[in-house]
């Protein structure tokens, strides 16, 4: 393999294609906000001036919906790994559909949210509720981010472009969608512990 085949897959110095490095500043960056949010979260609530309410019960549902979706995205994965192109191409798409319902769901949490009167901002909101929505809905951008790269890779597998000897695109989009779900995780968790 020639020096200049191996700079296009990798970057000199990092040992990494440019495209992976990308991808974990971002998760890097990510990771910090929400490490702010969480943190503010606490600080605030100490503060006094905090409304207490009971999580929706759909943040468990969404829960498992998107622990689910990673699965299927692993099954792509090792399908691609094996050249078997049409469970790749079912993996990614089950996985995308699990995305949409994940969205769904968390639609339906903050629906749940105004009928019990919990308001992002205005007259009654609360910093409770304010912070239940910034958390769940920053969370909820992201995965609409990992949903376009989904799209992406499922359009790759439909033309062949991957399987064994192509697994950047779907390896990449299977570290961000493991990374939003164990996020949803630690918000969930952190959430349950805190509120």
């Amino acid at each position: 393999m020639a020096t200049s085949e191996i700079l296009q897959d990798k970057e000199a110095g990092t040992g990494m294609h440019p495209k992976r490095l990308l991808l974990l500043l971002m998760m890097i960056s990510i990771t910090m906000i929400f490490a702010a949010y969480t943190s503010a979260y606490i600080v605030r609530r100490e503060e006094g001036n905090w409304l207490e309410f009971d999580l929706p019960g759909g943040l468990l549902y969404t829960s498992l919906i998107i622990a689910l979706s990673s699965a299927t995205m692993q099954w792509a994965w090792f399908s691609a790994r094996k050249d078997e192109v049409r469970r790749a191409q079912i993996g990614v798409a089950l996985t995308l559909i699990l995305g949409v319902v994940f969205l769904i769901g968390q639609w339906n949490v903050w629906v749940e949210l105004v009928a019990n009167k919990i308001h992002f901002g205005g007259v009654d909101a609360n910093p409770s509720g304010s912070f239940l929505y910034v958390l769940t809905g920053v969370h909820a951008f992201h995965l609409i981010t990992g949903l376009i790269f989904l799209v992406i890779v499922l359009r790759k597998s439909l033309n062949y472009q991957v399987h064994s000897r192509q697994m950047l695109s779907i390896g990449n989009a299977t570290i961000y969608w493991h990374f939003l779900g164990a996020l949803w995780l630690y918000l969930y968790l952190f959430l349950l512990l805190n509120h």
